[in-house]
């Protein structure tokens, strides 16, 4: 077997396959006398903010999970200026004295996380949702440029002043595909336009000694899957899931089980 399909776990995104997973949760922690678990910090992508993870959000509350959500400056400002850069020193602010974290990546957000993990303190893991992972010296939109494959998503982007925006109804259909009408109006409805200086921004930092799991989404209509299993290659470990590009909010549970099946070690 080839190193690639050796590392493979691959899982379905259904009911009945995940109770078939085996379930390992995260390692208990010791800190000053008491145990915790990691908490999941959840970087959304570009376009969206912390509003976007709510599905899971309850999921994982319900399971007694930690979680935190954080809103990337280049998808909630009007200033064409602001680049990754200030997405990262966002994420490590944000990440300051909340403990041991698990990252939770997704799409634009993974170039985020690659750049700005080196410098985090007592970081477990990290997930790459469908997600971006720029190689040393590769922007955001270098990653699939690389490839050369284009996405349904790609047809929707509007080029403004410096601002990425999206044509509302074909956007929705590539973004939230597995989800019902009311939920895709309801999340394009919410989206905001993206800096284009934040896909320029080249990654900067070295890979870091954690362990890295990257989950396929095999019906993405915004990262076609041919190209997520490419930037795959880059993870220790790579799941696919039957799902559309946000199963935070098609396939919130499934989600949640794959979050619980995965162990991360310091």
């Amino acid at each position: 077997m080839s190193a690639p399909l050796a590392k493979r776990w691959i899982a379905t995104a259904t009911r009945w396959f995940l109770p078939f997973v085996a379930r390992v949760t995260y390692p208990s922690l010791r800190q000053g006398g008491r145990v915790s678990t990691p908490t999941y910090l959840l970087v959304h992508g570009a376009w969206h903010g912390s509003w976007c993870w709510q599905r899971l959000g309850t999921v994982l509350d319900e399971r007694g999970a930690t979680w935190a959500v954080i809103d990337l400056p280049s998808a909630n400002s009007s200033d064409p200026l602001i680049d990754m850069g200030a997405d990262v020193r966002e994420l490590r602010r944000f990440s300051v004295e909340r403990g041991p974290v698990v990252l939770v990546a997704h799409s634009y957000g993974g170039a985020v996380v690659a750049e700005a993990a080196p410098k985090l303190s007592d970081l477990r893991g990290i997930v790459y949702l469908a997600a971006l992972v720029p190689r040393l010296g590769q922007s955001a939109s270098d990653v699939t440029r690389e490839y050369g494959r284009r996405s349904p998503l790609d047809e929707t982007i509007r080029r403004e002043d410096g601002l990425l925006r999206l044509d509302p109804e074909p956007a929705a259909l590539a973004l939230y595909g597995d989800c019902d009408d009311e939920t895709r109006e309801w999340a394009i409805n919410k989206v905001t336009p993206q800096t284009l200086a934040s896909f320029r921004t080249p990654r900067t930092a070295e890979n870091i000694a954690v362990a890295s799991t990257y989950v396929i989404c095999q019906r993405d209509q915004a990262i076609v899957p041919e190209v997520q299993s490419q930037i795959a290659q880059r993870c220790d470990d790579i799941v696919e899931i039957d799902s559309d590009h946000s199963p935070f909010l098609s396939h919130p549970e499934v989600l949640a089980d794959l979050l619980e099946s995965m162990n991360f070690r310091a």
